[in-house]
């Protein structure tokens, strides 16, 4: 199914009117016929379709994952992805960070062909930097989805407010302001984040 949505302040939403919403199989043939469209799949079958986002996010995001992934590379452990990647969540969620990064251990799980497809993985690390279409309580709760599904670190970046929100497994989050650098920790010790491109934008 193909679908036309008009010019989008905020994310709009799809709601089948079956009892759990759009299945899994099903959704994946919406993103095959919509692969234009930027969407995630809710725990309650709801699909979330993203307005593009505009320039300056864009370079933030590009930023972000330059960074994440230059250290992976030089790090071994493990492989940066950015915010084209979408993974398959244990409660039945499908969502797709800015950045993320998953460990060759959690790779090698997965076969050959399902590489090709949206992977059944939560990442290990995650990173969403806010757009300006994007809600700080819909952006929280995302962020709380990631780890009861099994994310071990996750970064919420407004750079707008120049805050970071750290998300970890029982433990309370911890909100970072106006700092320049992040250090990465669990399974991307080691990692440091610089984040006065992030804030400056495009000046």
């Amino acid at each position: 199914m193909q679908v036309a949505l008009p010019e989008q302040q905020v994310p709009a939403r799809i709601v089948y009117d079956t009892a759990g919403g759009v299945s899994q199989e099903d959704y994946l043939a919406f993103c095959r016929a919509n692969p234009n469209l930027r969407c995630e799949r809710t725990s309650e079958g709801e699909i979330v379709i993203a307005p593009p986002v505009g320039l300056e996010s864009s370079y933030r995001n590009e930023r972000l994952t330059v960074q994440l992934g230059n250290w992976a590379q030089k790090d071994g452990r493990g492989k940066a992805f950015d915010s084209s990647a979408e993974f398959l969540l244990a409660d039945g969620s499908a969502y797709g960070p800015d950045a993320a990064w998953v460990s060759h251990e959690s790779l090698r799980k997965l076969s050959r062909e399902q590489r090709k497809e949206f992977p059944r993985l939560c990442p290990e690390f995650v990173v969403e930097v806010m757009s300006p279409s994007d809600r700080l309580k819909s952006a929280k709760e995302k962020m709380e989805r990631w780890i009861a599904n099994g994310c071990k670190l996750g970064w919420l970046i407004d750079p707008d407010q120049q805050i970071v929100y750290v998300y970890r497994p029982r433990r309370s989050v911890k909100v970072c302001r106006a700092v320049q650098e992040l250090a990465g920790e669990g399974p991307v010790q080691g990692f440091i984040l610089d984040l006065r491109p992030i804030w400056a934008g495009l000046g």
